[in-house]
């Protein structure tokens, strides 16, 4: 049952170290703890679930009940759970007893996605609003409108507590800024201490389905399902660039140092530079939409809507390995320390293994599969040496949408 096969290894050899059952109906997202050891999942059976990644046997450790429709994003913050849901809620979680000790309410329709600063939740909902929440005490503590349609990826930029430096910028006197996409074909910024949008970017002829910026937050980059990326001037909402070559919606997206990573429903994942524009490298194989692309160490993760789980050499673009079993769209990748976590929503011996690439399905499975020794012999898109980028960001981060269980065709919704 569900082996992995790879142009440069065994195609017989199965990788599958354990499946386990719990949850009722498919998993729709995925969070780690910050130290890797607590996996959670989120359900259309109106359940999250706690799950331990670093025993010998990888074992369900808790249940979170309370929701009343199904869980579309999710997240883990110190010892809590925080779970957004198409029951117009969000839920915080004690991670040590299960039980819920906060909810949220005040969206008028389905949370899509939520991020969370340690002090604060933002979330974002097809009620064509995103809404920021006090950690502690779950008050709304404000309230983001403007879009037409409904709101999807959000990005939190704080404020940098070093000096300015002469060459940096403030938007328009605010330090704190919201990012969000959403399904009226345009981004926005958001002052954080108002709620007023600043800016808008507009050029889009369909959904912004995902963003990333650059290393410092000056640049922000869009994908859409108008098949292209456009990268943007962050304090004046100018377009700089436009990154043609997909020929479907782009889904996913990441940037590493200088290189941007997008996947897309025509089937490919691509690498593009981000200063000048042009592709790289495309990543074949799928045989259905990428929905969800990520690298590490030198290596691309690919999650698909044929129910396959790809890692990809970053420099050549070569096939490393295929991670068959499930029988549905895999839906997040995630990674940990010195583990490959693949987080996925479609998709025996048992061995101890350095590396582990954990996938969730729609059919309710959670499946652990061996991901070490993956031959790598190239430094192209390594993410692990990031001194310089540090010293630039001077101890900046960026707060981004990380369930990325990425937009179908099927998920999107034009309110």
């Amino acid at each position: 049952m569900g082996g992995c096969g790879s142009k440069h290894g065994d195609p017989k050899k199965s990788y599958l170290i354990e499946s386990l059952e719990g949850h009722e109906a498919g998993i729709n997202c995925m969070a780690l703890s910050e130290d890797g050891s607590v996996l959670a999942t989120g359900s259309e059976d109106k359940t999250a679930r706690l799950w331990s990644t670093k025993t010998y046997s990888c074992e369900c450790i808790g249940i979170l009940k309370g929701h009343e429709d199904y869980i579309n994003c999710i997240l883990i913050e110190d010892c809590y759970v925080v779970t957004g849901a198409a029951d117009k809620t969000i839920r915080k979680w004690d991670v040590s007893t299960c039980e819920c000790v906060l909810i949220c309410r005040g969206h008028t329709s389905v949370i899509y996605r939520m991020i969370c600063t340690g002090d604060f939740i933002f979330t974002s909902s097809y009620d064509r609003t995103a809404r920021c929440w006090d950690f502690d005490n779950g008050e709304c503590l404000r309230v983001f409108r403007g879009h037409k349609r409904g709101v999807y990826p959000l990005i939190f930029i704080p404020a940098d507590d070093d000096e300015v430096a002469e060459d940096s910028y403030d938007l328009e006197g605010s330090k704190d800024i919201l990012i969000t996409g959403s399904a009226d074909f345009t981004a926005r910024t958001w002052n954080f201490e108002t709620g007023q949008c600043m800016k808008v970017f507009k050029g889009h002829t369909g959904a912004i389905t995902c963003m990333a910026t650059d290393t410092l937050g000056r640049i922000l980059f869009t994908g859409s399902t108008d098949h292209s990326i456009r990268s943007w001037n962050l304090l004046k909402a100018e377009q700089l660039k436009i990154f043609e070559g997909h020929t479907g919606s782009v889904i996913c997206m990441q940037i590493v140092n200088k290189i941007m990573y997008t996947g897309s429903s025509d089937h490919t994942g691509r690498a593009w530079v981000t200063e000048f524009g042009d592709c790289t490298r495309i990543f074949k194989g799928h045989k259905h939409t990428v929905s969800v692309i990520k690298v590490k160490d030198g290596l691309v993760y690919t999650a698909c809507g044929d129910s396959v789980a790809r890692i990809f050499d970053a420099k050549s673009g070569a096939l490393k390995r295929e991670c068959k079993g499930h029988v549905n769209t895999i839906t997040a990748i995630q990674f940990i320390l010195d583990q490959a976590i693949v987080l996925s929503v479609v998709m025996t011996t048992r061995q101890v293994v350095d590396k582990k690439l954990f996938s969730g399905s729609y059919d309710g499975s959670l499946k652990v599969w061996d991901a070490s020794q993956i031959k790598d012999d190239t430094t192209f898109g390594k993410d692990d040496d990031k001194d310089q980028a540090k010293e630039k960001q001077k101890g900046k981060e960026n707060h981004v949408d990380k369930n990325q269980n990425g937009i179908g065709n099927d998920k999107i919704m034009i309110d």
